[in-house]
């Protein structure tokens, strides 16, 4: 099992930045990708970010140029920096784990409220 917490998510104006962190616990291993994704109301959760145990990154397209996704192996502790925010960044942003050779290893953490308004 594994266990992700959120934190970091709250209310901050256009323009402004913010910065989430998911502290992972349990059965860590080296090899997991770590990954945000976010889900505002009436859609489809998407992904934000994701990167691998190497350090490689993907982003969604409309956050790449804002977004910066870290993470901190010794700590099992990922990072999403947000900058810039626009109303429409506006979602419960989710903390995903998983592994592309264990099978069944994807585990989500509970969500962290980001609201984007003036």
């Amino acid at each position: 099992q594994v266990q992700l917490v959120e934190s970091g998510g709250g209310l901050v104006q256009p323009g402004g930045s913010l910065r989430l962190s998911c502290a992972a616990s349990g059965n860590i291993f080296s090899t997991n990708w770590m990954a945000w994704y976010r889900q505002a109301p009436t859609k489809e959760r998407e992904l934000v970010a994701i990167m691998s145990s190497g350090g490689a990154t993907n982003y969604a397209d409309s956050m790449k140029d804002r977004f910066t996704i870290s993470r901190d192996n010794a700590k099992n502790t990922v990072f999403l920096q947000m900058r810039d925010l626009k109303p429409e960044d506006t979602a419960v942003y989710y903390c995903n784990t998983f592994s592309s050779v264990i099978p069944g290893y994807d585990y989500w953490g509970q969500g962290t409220q980001v609201t984007v308004s003036s």
